[in-house]
């Protein structure tokens, strides 16, 4: 049995930044090492209810947006926000909160490009309502998810309730960056976001 987050746990910062790498044509900004995400606090809350485990993900497939993936399995940077990838081509799962199919917001990250180029979720953006979302799991069972929506957001106003909140029903979260690359910075400026429910 696997505790879930309290409802009303405190959440942390929004997502600054996804990649070491700026769209192509964009120059040689500063590059970014790692990507802080908004996440739920470690520390300070009660489990109020429990669930049955499930497998843990290993695999991400989105056939609208040529995703196949093998899943990191990601925890937390030293600041305490969601370590990212380790590399561009492969998304991770937060494995600090819900696995695909339980109850709760579970949180998939994959950069959008690296140095080489296009990177996981470089087609993230293109997704649309009903597009299918396959995460295979360590005992060979597949949960599916369709897509129910997209938004691309400022990382400033990052929507860190409807993401990460705590929730009885299976959901899935799809994050990566988008919008212009802000070469001070050496992040992108805003956040892209696929939401999707069982299906």
């Amino acid at each position: 049995m696997l505790p879930t987050l309290a409802a009303g746990a405190a959440l942390a910062a929004a997502l600054t930044g996804c990649s070491g790498s700026p769209p192509a044509g964009a120059g040689n900004p500063a590059r970014a090492t790692r990507t802080p995400i908004a996440s739920p606090a470690a520390d300070g809350f009660k489990s109020v209810r429990t669930y049955e485990a499930v497998a843990a993900p290993v695999r991400l497939r989105i056939p609208a947006a040529g995703v196949d993936t093998a899943l990191e399995r990601l925890g937390r940077a030293a600041d305490r926000t969601i370590a990212v990838p380790r590399r561009p081509e492969v998304a991770g799962w937060y494995a600090g909160g819900p696995r695909p199919g339980q109850p709760g917001p579970a949180v998939i990250i994959g950069h959008v490009d690296g140095d080489s180029g296009p990177a996981v979720f470089f087609r993230l953006a293109e997704l649309g309502r009903g597009d299918t979302v396959l995460v295979d799991r360590a005992d060979g069972s597949t949960a599916r998810f369709r897509v129910t929506r997209r938004q691309q957001v400022a990382k400033a106003d990052f929507p860190t309730d409807a993401v990460y909140a705590p929730d009885l029903a299976p959901s899935l979260r799809l994050i990566t960056c988008g919008g212009r690359f802000d070469r001070t910075t050496g992040h992108y400026r805003d956040n892209v976001i696929v939401y999707a429910a069982p299906a």
